[in-house]
């Protein structure tokens, strides 16, 4: 994922990110076409207003996170009680150890997701390099599960959407990699799957695998450190430039990118800095995305 990496949990995934206590239960109800605005962080990244068991909270939301994390501090606030510890993978140079809650209530976007399994972990340190202040709630694809979410980046809003009608531009169909959703995207004319990652507020990041196979790093176009990593910590990355990025019909020229070491990264990883050149509509549970391009909009 982006800011918060691969939650690669050592537990089931299906008790993970189901959008509800069990398979068989119905996805919440959603108040259709009701718009909710949002504030953009360092680099673009969508925050909203949320809540967990009913507390206010300002939470990241992260299409890629495959479920929720609460910060640890709110958590013994809250009295949520782990269950169980699992190890945790992020985009940062070390494992973490998260705790894993359930039962607890999570509300966004006039949604209320009853019955849900969380992870808690320390999100100080991903606050304070990304973001410049406290995290509280990292929101994952729970809410992704249970609504179809028109988001306008540049327009500071998101929106559930009626499920009734075709949503504006291209559909592209969703695999799921390693417990995150891709889509299919262009890279120097290469086809690739791409992590769909509202989370990721840096640049696009590309798998030392793919890297390889594309000579990206030692066909002559300069690279350079620079620092990247969510969970797990800070890191160092290679950073270059892709000369182009075909998405939905639309090409980015001149794309910054950087070298994502993970073993289970998917080719491609986008994040806002791809994102906000379109409307965006997500559907996991239609296993689509529909991506509008913006008007306008310098490539």
């Amino acid at each position: 994922m982006g800011i918060l990496g691969r939650a690669a949990l050592a537990v089931c995934l299906a008790t993970v990110w189901l959008p509800s206590g069990s398979a068989g239960e119905p996805l919440p109800r959603a108040p259709a076409s009701a718009s909710f605005p949002v504030s953009l962080a360092r680099g673009g990244r969508i925050l909203v207003d949320a809540r967990i068991n009913r507390r206010p909270v300002q939470a990241l939301l992260d299409s890629a996170a495959e479920m929720s994390f609460v910060d640890r501090p709110l958590a013994a606030r809250l009295r949520l009680r782990s269950q169980e510890t699992a190890a945790g993978r992020g985009s940062g140079r070390s494992s973490f150890e998260a705790g894993l809650v359930k039962g607890v209530e999570l509300e966004a976007f006039g949604l209320v997701l009853r019955d849900q399994t969380v992870a808690t972990a320390s999100l100080q340190d991903v606050g304070r390099r990304l973001l410049g202040h406290r995290l509280d709630l990292i929101l994952g694809r729970e809410i992704f599960d249970a609504a179809r979410l028109r988001i306008d980046i540049e327009a500071g809003t998101v929106t559930v959407a009626d499920r009734n009608i075709t949503p504006a531009g291209m559909q592209l169909g969703l695999l799921e990699e390693h417990g995150v959703e891709t889509i299919p995207v262009r890279a120097e004319g290469a086809p690739v799957r791409a992590t769909f990652d509202t989370g990721n507020g840096s640049q696009v990041l590309v798998s030392s695998r793919l890297a390889d196979r594309l000579h990206l790093l030692t066909d002559g176009r300069p690279v350079r450190q620079g620092r990247g990593g969510g969970l797990g910590g800070e890191t160092l990355r290679k950073v270059f430039t892709l000369r182009s990025l075909e998405v939905a019909g639309q090409t980015l020229h001149e794309v910054a990118a950087a070298v994502d070491e993970q073993p289970n990264a998917s080719d491609l990883n986008v994040g806002i800095s791809v994102l906000r050149h379109f409307i965006v509509t997500s559907d996991f549970a239609a296993r689509a995305v529909w991506l509008e391009p913006r008007p306008a909009t310098s490539r």
